[in-house]
């Protein structure tokens, strides 16, 4: 029978550690955590994906299956396909509020209007090098352009996200300046905290965080990307300090090393912090393959929560562990179940890692019998043909060897 600790349920087993009263007792987790998902555009910037006007409509409908509160569905000024589609997924009705992206200028606002987007994340440089040395923008052009059509954005009934570009490595005096100064002369609902470059710690996250909210009385949402693989990380930091809104992609897709992964970042806050953001997390593989097949991109057999072969077991010694623990304490095994997440079920698989009890689940599986002697002799020689190949054995190759080796050709 399942215990009722949080960090123990009929779905996951993580460590207690993680609901120890000095581990939370300064969290300020907001009452209601937002999903905004930015697959769509942030995610398809990586290189060598391209969703066309179709591949979009489908997975801004698997987000919504999903549950995610926002989806950036793209940024209109990049394409008439990308406008076409911004527009047939507003449209639709789908439940999820729908933004579109823009510069932080007029005519790309209008384009963002003109789709029927109900808020606009709208992007500025704000750091002094990039905009001297990147943009080549007199510094003034960046503020004036940023008031100007954040206005224009608010006059237009859009919810204005404020999307400072390379956040995180400029002076943070100087940046909220900035950020204050576009707030009171333009028009800001949200700031976006974004890490452009992936370059934050988590430790200084928490930091940049309650400097921002000393200055800026607005929601706070968080963008972060996968150079040092520190998003899902420094989302969850940034989340426990009442930051409102995570920023997210399917996959982790994304400019160079990619965004934030959402499955990952959903699952640590459900399991790790008790802290369900509402998704139907049984729908994340499939939403997960559905983006996989759409962009063509190839994703780690044992990528958290959605790898192929997360629950595929070959250590002898995990192969008796599941054997002996079966269905019902399969979380003794694996840190969450498969059905939770959406995957097929845990099965073990043959190949040089496989032990006796590997073999003998194998046998059953073919309703063969062997002696302890056999049982050996097949490990024996599973473990050179894997090795040889380097590759895991299939059902044939198994059953083939087997039945060289089994002198008892009674079935069971």
């Amino acid at each position: 029978m399942a215990t009722k600790q949080p960090w123990k349920t009929d779905n996951w087993f993580v460590s207690p550690w993680n609901f120890a009263d000095d581990v939370r007792k300064e969290f300020k987790f907001a009452p209601k955590i937002k999903v905004h998902d930015i697959t769509l555009r942030d995610g398809e910037q990586q290189a060598g994906i391209e969703f066309n006007k179709d591949d979009k409509i489908a997975i801004a409908e698997a987000l919504a299956e999903a549950g995610v509160h926002r989806i950036e569905a793209g940024m209109p000024a990049v394409s008439p396909s990308d406008e076409a589609a911004i527009k047939e997924i507003v449209k639709r009705n789908l439940g999820p509020q729908i933004f579109a992206f823009s510069r932080c200028m007029v005519e790309d606002v209008k384009r963002a209007v003109d789709t029927g987007v109900t808020g606009v994340v709208m992007e500025v440089p704000s750091s002094q090098h990039i905009i001297e040395k990147a943009y080549r923008w007199p510094l003034e052009k960046a503020i004036e352009t940023s008031i100007k059509s954040t206005a224009y954005a608010h006059e237009h009934g859009l919810e204005v996200v404020f999307f400072p570009i390379d956040f995180t490595r400029s002076d943070i005096t100087w940046v909220l300046d900035l950020i204050t100064r576009v707030a009171n002369e333009g028009h800001m609902d949200a700031l976006a905290l974004v890490d452009t470059f992936g370059v934050t710690s988590p430790h200084a996250m928490q930091y940049l965080v309650r400097q921002v909210k000393k200055r800026i009385n607005k929601r706070l949402e968080a963008h972060f990307h996968m150079d040092f693989a520190m998003g899902v990380a420094n989302t969850i930091m940034a989340l426990a300090e009442g930051v409102e809104v995570m920023h997210t992609t399917v996959l982790g897709i994304g400019e160079r090393a990619g965004n934030t992964p959402m499955e990952e970042t959903a699952m640590a806050l459900l399991t790790m912090y008790g802290i369900d953001i509402g998704l139907d997390y049984s729908k994340l593989t499939k939403l997960a393959k559905l983006v996989q097949e759409r962009s063509g991109i190839a994703v780690p057999w044992n990528k958290p929560i959605v790898g192929d072969m997360l629950y595929n077991v070959e250590s002898g010694i995990i192969t008796s562990w599941l054997k002996n623990c079966g269905h019902e304490d399969a979380t003794e095994v694996f840190p969450y179940r498969w059905e939770g997440v959406g995957q097929k079920p845990a099965e073990s698989v043959m190949g040089k890692g496989s032990g006796l009890d590997s073999v003998k689940v194998w046998l059953d599986e073919e309703h063969m019998t062997a002696t302890e002697d056999e049982v050996a002799k097949i490990l024996s020689v599973v473990k050179n043909f894997s090795l040889e190949r380097k590759r895991l054995l299939t059902k044939a190759e198994f059953s083939e060897i087997a039945e060289d080796i089994v002198t008892t050709k009674a079935k069971v």
